[in-house]
């Protein structure tokens, strides 16, 4: 099953599903619109039905969200949205049309794309000078043994989509190995295995 196939075939049951904590995904949307202008242009990678590029897109001036699933992308553009915000399919790699931008948004995607340095390499190329990365990860191999061994059956399973094996330290490393600075991390909610980070384009 390809990639698309899979998030095709879950994008109903993905968009049904209730945030777990709400409270921790307001604080979240909260600290990615403080670092949002409003003449900013934004691109949203994996931005699936849209809800959080429906939240944040009235910060900035333009907010591309792209996908590669339609299904998604159908369920987003069934939503009431605002005019600034225009969705577009295209895969992680391939998004970058419209460059360049003040600030690139990868929110759940950097742990399930295959070249992680070289999608890092793309946003830093489009990213104008001092341009923002704001990204929100899975770290699976920061997890307990129990909960790596859940992931692990629910892929071979066709329930979970093949995710790469990320650590803090490695997430770390790979934006600074990609030209970027770490200039704010935190942790939003009772899990620490999916940190907020937010990296400056360096030079």
């Amino acid at each position: 099953m390809t990639a698309e196939a899979f998030w095709d075939g879950i994008a109903a049951r993905y968009a049904a599903r209730p945030i777990k904590d709400v409270a921790a995904y307001e604080a979240m949307l909260a600290a990615a619109a403080s670092r949002l202008r409003p003449t900013d242009h934004v691109l949203e990678i994996g931005c699936g039905t849209g809800s959080t590029a429906i939240r944040l897109a009235p910060h900035a001036g333009a907010w591309i969200a792209t996908d590669f699933s339609d299904a998604m992308l159908r369920i987003a553009r069934a939503k009431p949205a605002p005019d600034t915000l225009r969705f577009v399919r295209a895969d992680a790699e391939h998004a970058f049309d419209d460059g360049p931008f003040d600030v690139v948004c990868a929110f759940q995607i950097l742990h399930l794309v295959d070249d992680l340095p070289g999608l890092l390499a793309q946003i830093h190329a489009h990213l104008k000078p001092g341009g923002l990365l704001i990204a929100k990860t899975w770290c699976f191999a920061d997890m307990g043994l129990h909960l790596r061994a859940l992931f692990a059956i629910l892929r071979a399973i066709k329930m979970f989509p093949p995710a790469r094996a990320l650590t803090k330290t490695a997430l770390r490393q790979a934006l600074g190995d990609a030209g970027f600075a770490i200039v704010e991390e935190r942790v939003f909610g009772a899990n620490p295995h999916g940190p907020y980070m937010v990296a400056r384009k360096a030079g």
